[in-house]
């Protein structure tokens, strides 16, 4: 079961989370972003969006693989950006100050309009 989506948009690429990452356990979670981290590994894109639109909260295991992929991707000269956050999930990462390393746009199509326009 496939629980990220990843789509490639030429040097772009967008990390779909499904609403069932709500409900992981932490080992599940992680196992499934080492299959998301491998991929980003084997083709690194210029940026990443992650498009939290299907999901309406997470925890420290959900933060911890976003902070995977955000490293990897720096790492590799990259950017990561958010699209599609809730309300819930605003306020949380206003309240860990994760809103101050993550650009956010309202939905992914803003998002992926922003990138291109950035270069």
């Amino acid at each position: 079961m496939k629980l990220f989506r990843l789509e490639a948009h030429g040097p772009l690429t967008v990390i779909s989370p499904s609403a069932e990452v709500e409900t992981l356990t932490e080992t599940m979670l992680q196992s499934e972003a080492e299959r998301i981290l491998k991929e980003l590994r084997a083709a690194p894109p210029r940026a990443v969006v992650i498009d939290l639109s299907q999901v309406r909260f997470f925890g420290s295991a959900f933060i911890s693989v976003l902070l995977r992929i955000h490293k990897l991707i720096r790492l590799n000269g990259g950017k990561v950006v958010l699209a599609g956050a809730g309300e819930r999930i605003t306020e949380l990462l206003q309240l860990t100050a994760l809103n101050t390393l993550w650009t956010t746009f309202q939905n992914r199509a803003d998002a992926l309009a922003g990138l291109v326009d950035a270069e």
